[in-house]
């Protein structure tokens, strides 16, 4: 779990984010989304430790960052996996290289013990014969599926994905979201996603956190972001004319089923 209170980080006489406080719970797939420069970007590398906040804190299963010595904050590093927007994956290696950068650079694992757990994660997300081949040679789906590899192969208890499904067609998306969420319960992770994919949103969003010019405007999950009547909320993700008729369609059934629950009263008995 990682717990934040209380964050505001500023950047010169900028305030980006303003006093943010929220709970990203463990075994589930916890979004950030918000418009652009809402704050959702400098608040998941606040997360991450690149952004220093200078007012609140964050703690990672009761551990509170900014109270750590440098050593404590190595070893939380080595816990934490990254999906990088547009999977940053390295040319100049191949697939199975890529995958094994992280066990090179912080365990002091044998190169047998290396090879047996980067084939173990590839074939966990579902890419088998892929070792030899650079990331020019494989589709942007599976680079995707690389990168996720590569986030989970030290077996982290933190998985950050800065827009996973940039640049992939919808049903490649949903199937990056599905592994995503899989692995999140499957390992019992406490994954946090920054994204403005509505599909994701409303496919994955077990928790939700929507931001607005750096404020906490609102939280819940998929269900409930559906039922919201916060204004702001149905601003955006109701923003195109698929989902606004999605949003017709749902209060309509609402008013149904209260109309069925609740019968009109007064009328003259016969």
């Amino acid at each position: 779990m990682i717990e934040i209170k209380d964050i505001e980080k500023s950047f010169g006489e900028s305030k980006v984010l303003k006093g943010i406080s929220t709970t990203f719970e463990t075994g589930k797939t916890n979004l950030i989304i918000g418009r652009s420069g809402s704050g959702k970007t400098v608040m998941l590398k606040t997360l991450l430790g690149i952004h220093t906040p200078e007012v609140g804190t964050i703690s990672f299963d009761g551990r509170i960052y900014s109270e750590l010595t440098p050593d404590e904050k190595r070893k939380l590093r080595t816990e934490i996996g990254m999906v990088f927007q547009g999977s940053a994956l390295f040319d100049s290696m191949s697939v199975e290289d890529n995958v094994a950068f992280p066990l090179k650079m912080f365990t002091s694992k044998r190169s047998r013990e290396i090879k047996e757990r980067v084939n173990f994660v590839l074939e966990r997300v579902n890419l088998v014969d892929a070792n030899k081949k650079f990331p020019n040679e494989i589709s942007g789906g599976m680079q995707k599926r690389v990168a996720i590899a590569r986030a989970i192969v030290n077996n982290p208890k933190y998985l950050f994905c800065d827009e996973p499904n940039s640049g992939l067609d919808p049903e490649t998306s949903i199937v990056i979201d599905e592994l995503i969420q899989e692995i999140t319960k499957e390992y019992d992770i406490t994954t946090v996603i920054n994204t403005h994919d509505m599909n994701s949103v409303l496919q994955i969003g077990e928790k939700i956190v929507f931001l607005k010019n750096g404020i906490k405007e609102w939280e819940g999950d998929n269900e409930q972001i559906l039922e919201t009547r916060n204004k702001s909320i149905v601003e955006f993700v109701y923003s195109s004319d698929l989902f606004k008729k999605v949003r017709e369609n749902l209060l309509a059934e609402a008013d149904d089923e209260e109309g069925d629950h609740h019968p009109h009263l007064g009328h003259d008995k016969k």
